[in-house]
């Protein structure tokens, strides 16, 4: 007699997430509710969620049909039963993050719909991803691959179909830190099945990981989607990972401007890229007049007048 094999779940951290009693469950009700509508889509998933422990009574059918189109604009697009899954499993922390605060009853489900919809972190910002799609044409126009497909174009959404097969992330992370992945174990054949996608994808987390990016939140089944929120943040973490390895001494001597006296040397040289960076510019900024210190790369450099003093910085240096 054959062993009892259970719901199988191509993603092994995924499938951790669930017991065997939570997959039967829930893969029963997905075949039930594709058989009784010959496909799912965000249409009639909505109603069949709002079954589910954890959401029952919590949030409504609007509001999962809203949480759902955040991944799924288009309505019509079908969902396969792992990416039902994820879609429970972020729906349940959404849930779990806005309950404690949301004081319970109809004003806590609507303070759920509007964190939802307005969320920044699912926003696509199209002058970021302008930015990192240049970055890529630059850096990897010339690979032997990945030719045929650069450049990109900017303004469109190229980007999000190149990184399904996982090459794309191998190779911008060997751009970052030369030497991190085997090219020979990269699967760079034109059509790959499922199989290839997925050892790509995890080559990819795997040595991103490696060469400090967080991929706690990020799995094969997302890059193989090419969800834009989570594509976007890894390819920011393994530029900056890139942008930032030469900032040292002996790869950029014009740091020697920061030590004002021999006490100094030690401290700097112990900095973190970034702290280093923000040192820099600080540096500049005093020397120029400005008053306030730079904190972050975020809400300081957005500052009307914080760009008056470093622009004009920037040109003169550039000038001399």
């Amino acid at each position: 007699m054959s062993g009892f094999v259970g719901v199988v779940v191509s993603d092994p951290s995924l499938q951790g997430q669930f017991t065997q009693v939570e997959l039967r469950s829930l893969k029963a009700k997905f075949v039930s509710l594709k058989r009784d509508s010959g496909h799912v889509t965000t249409k009639n998933l909505p109603v069949m969620m709002k079954k589910l422990r954890g959401l029952n009574e919590v949030v409504s059918v609007e509001e999962i049909a809203a949480f759902l189109s955040e991944s799924y604009p288009d309505s019509d697009q079908e969902i396969e039963f792992e990416s039902f899954l994820r879609e429970y499993l972020n729906l349940q922390a959404r849930v779990s993050a806005k309950e404690g605060g949301a004081g319970g009853g109809r004003g806590g489900k609507s303070s759920f719909l509007k964190s939802s919809t307005t969320t920044l972190l699912h926003n696509l910002n199209q002058a970021e991803k302008s930015s990192y799609v240049a970055h890529i044409n630059t850096y990897l126009r010339e690979d032997p691959f990945l030719k045929k497909y650069l450049p990109m174009d900017p303004s469109g959404n190229q980007l999000f179909d190149l990184i399904r097969d996982g090459v794309l992330l191998c190779k911008l992370i060997n751009v970052a830190v030369p030497g991190t992945i085997d090219e020979r174990a990269i699967n760079k054949k034109r059509v790959l099945n499922p199989w290839e996608r997925n050892e790509n994808h995890t080559l990819c987390l795997n040595s991103a990981k490696a060469i400090g990016c967080t991929v706690v939140n990020i799995g094969t089944q997302d890059l193989v989607e090419g969800r834009p929120h989570l594509v976007l943040g890894l390819i920011s973490q393994i530029i900056k990972i890139q942008l930032l390895a030469d900032l040292n001494l002996k790869k950029t001597p014009q740091l020697v401007e920061l030590f004002d006296d021999s006490k100094d040397i030690d401290e700097v040289l112990s900095l973190s890229p970034e702290k280093m960076l923000l040192r820099w510019m600080n540096h500049h900024l005093k020397k120029a007049g400005y008053k306030k210190t730079v904190n972050n790369f975020s809400s300081d450099v957005k500052s009307i007048p914080l760009k008056l003093h470093w622009t004009p910085r920037i040109r003169m240096r550039g000038q001399n």
